[in-house]
């Protein structure tokens, strides 16, 4: 073998020796990938029937935003909900029956964040939220990451069995 063949098999050698290392240590942690906002692109409820539910639609609108510090807020609504009548201030104005159909197809929360890196789950406490009966309370989520669509799993929801939401990446 000649010379200049030692040194490019060498050369090849070093680069390749080097590449996991450099890969690895340009790993982003689960937390980081996940920060940032969400849209989410289905919401599919299967409960302890085993029947599997939209409870938003087929092509329901909604956000989940995860910010650096560990804040979080999340809104989901199913698009066509029924109009309520419009009036100077709504909140005080419409029927309680007629803004309870308007929010039976809409969710919003926000509290705090945080992962489990090794388990792979992320669990939100919620501060406010929709439904007061939640405040106060933690969900936790199985969560899968593939390139920009992240899938949210929460198991064991009284009554609920399991929720399955799947968000793209907001661009």
């Amino acid at each position: 073998m000649n010379r200049s063949a030692i040194i490019a098999i060498s050369a090849i050698s070093t680069l390749a020796l080097g590449l996991p290392s450099s890969a690895l240590s340009q790993q982003k942690s689960l937390r980081e990938q996940l920060v940032g906002s969400w849209t989410l692109v289905s919401n599919v409820t299967t409960g302890t029937d085993n029947v599997k539910r939209e409870l938003f639609g087929s092509n329901p609108n909604g956000i989940l935003i995860l910010d650096a510090g560990g804040r979080y807020a999340a809104v989901q609504a199913r698009p066509n909900r029924p109009k309520v009548k419009e009036g100077g201030n709504t909140r005080l104005e419409v029927a309680a029956a007629e803004l309870g159909e308007a929010a039976r197809g809409f969710a919003a929360n926000f509290g705090t964040w945080t992962v489990n890196e090794a388990d792979k789950t992320l669990t939100r406490r919620y501060e406010g939220a929709l439904f007061p009966n939640v405040e106060g309370t933690t969900t936790n989520a199985a969560v899968s990451l593939a390139g920009d669509e992240l899938t949210l799993t929460v198991l064991g929801q009284p009554g609920v069995g399991r929720t399955d939401a799947v968000y793209k990446r907001g661009k």
